[in-house]
């Protein structure tokens, strides 16, 4: 399942999405998000997966597109940490 965190308003869509069926909860994305958006938790949408899954912490969630925003912004590497972390390619951003 698709699962997407952020909000929608009239300047964009701002959404980091994880894929629950490919996401193990390994928590690889945790430690290199500089701003703390991320956390492991059980995966809300399926109550029968054993597996843990990455979330977007609750405080996060109406505030993304500003928590996000320096990974955002710094093109440099290539790609935001938590994206390129994530061996099983379960994390994707809408921006």
């Amino acid at each position: 399942m698709i699962a997407n965190f952020g909000y929608k308003d009239g300047s964009g869509e701002f959404f980091i999405t994880i894929d629950t069926d490919k996401c193990n909860g390994c928590g690889d994305c945790i430690p290199v998000c500089p701003a703390g958006v991320l956390e492991v938790r059980e995966n809300e949408f399926d109550p029968l997966a054993e597996d843990q899954m990455a979330a977007v912490k609750e405080e996060h969630r109406k505030k993304i597109k500003y928590s996000c925003a320096p990974c955002k912004s710094d093109k440099s590497s290539g790609s935001e940490p938590c994206i390129s972390v994530c061996e099983l390619n379960a994390i994707t951003h809408s921006w």
